[in-house]
């Protein structure tokens, strides 16, 4: 049963990766990521990009190029999890509705937040909307 292999795979790789053991969950998450996109099951294949993206790796083809000009901004400067939850949060959702898209709980989003806010200089979802937009840089002190 392909789909269940699948579902295996990336329940371990998110497992290890939870750990702290990124390196190790790269294969389990790629061969998921793999078998999902064989299929033809999206919302699972994209729950492993995401969870690939997380341990650091590359989550599809450009993803090197992609992270390169990542890093060319400040931006750059967050950890693919901080991305995401500032990307969400840039759209406007709560902590909580990050949190349920994310599987994480509100008290993580606010960790990831705190941390956000501090590398990039913002104080504000505002600000931090006008950043991800690319509209403002952070703000003078």
């Amino acid at each position: 049963m392909p789909f269940e292999r699948a579902r295996s795979e990336l329940v371990l790789g998110e497992r290890l990766r939870r750990a702290r053991r990124r390196a190790d969950a790269r294969a389990p998450l790629t061969r998921a990521l793999r078998a999902f996109e064989q299929i033809g099951a999206e919302p699972w294949a994209q729950r492993a990009r995401t969870e690939l993206r997380a341990t650091g790796g590359p989550a599809g083809a450009g993803a090197g190029a992609a992270a390169a000009e990542r890093q060319a901004t400040p931006v750059g400067e967050l950890t693919p999890h901080e991305l995401q939850v500032a990307l969400l949060v840039a759209e406007g959702r709560t902590n909580r509705d990050v949190g349920s898209a994310l599987f994480l709980s509100p008290k993580t989003i606010e960790h990831h937040l705190s941390a956000i806010y501090r590398k990039l200089g913002l104080r504000s979802r505002a600000q931090l909307a006008a950043a991800m937009a690319g509209q403002a840089g952070p703000p003078a002190p």
